[in-house]
């Protein structure tokens, strides 16, 4: 029980001022909040399991290469995010989208939220808290479903704050800041580089 409740509150501890909660936010203001949660949650899973098979063997990989796949995601990410939020839109389009996330299937919105996810989550804080947690208590499985507990608890917290903005804010808008704001995420990852 100790190492579940280690788990939970040091990734929640972690989670919740980090990207997790803001990609999580952005992803939902774009799609319908179910399928976004499935596929987050899937990713934490994916993530959780990586990190408690591996324990300490996920922190001996050099902070080089983990700081050059999390800037390289959140600059692709950051890409997309502005490339569509500076478009043309026309007015019958871009008041289309004040009412509500585009139509997409379930799936696809899942499996998007789930690789969004999975990439940003790829040697975050909280999977190498995870597999050090796993690695020290030598209880995997309770320090794995306490981590998994917080990050979904991040992700419900962030999945029911995007479907409160949604409607009131402009689609364009939330995809502007958070293109700057993965931008900035990616910079923060190479400033890791030099120091």
């Amino acid at each position: 029980m100790v190492a579940l409740i280690s788990a939970f509150g040091l990734v929640l501890a972690v989670e919740l001022p980090d990207k997790t909660l803001v990609a999580t936010l952005v992803l939902t203001t774009r799609f319908r909040g179910w399928p976004v949660f499935a596929g987050v949650c899937a990713a934490f899973a994916v993530q959780c399991v990586i990190a408690v098979a591996f324990g300490s063997v996920l922190t001996l990989l050099p902070d080089v290469v983990l700081s050059l796949v999390v800037a390289a995601m959140f600059g692709l990410g950051a890409f997309m995010l502005l490339r569509e939020g500076f478009s043309e839109a026309d007015e019958a389009g871009e008041d289309a989208s004040r009412t509500g996330p585009a139509p997409q299937t379930f799936l696809r919105s899942a499996m998007t939220s789930f690789g969004v996810l999975f990439a940003a989550e790829w040697g975050d804080a909280s999977q190498l808290a995870t597999a050090s947690l796993a690695a020290r208590i030598g209880n995997p499985v309770a320090v794995g479903v306490g981590a998994f507990a917080a990050l979904v608890v991040v992700a419900g917290l962030a999945v029911f704050i995007g479907g409160k903005i949604r409607s009131r804010i402009n689609p364009k808008l939330i995809q502007r800041c958070a293109g700057f704001v993965f931008a900035g995420f990616a910079a923060f990852a190479l400033l890791q580089l030099a120091f």
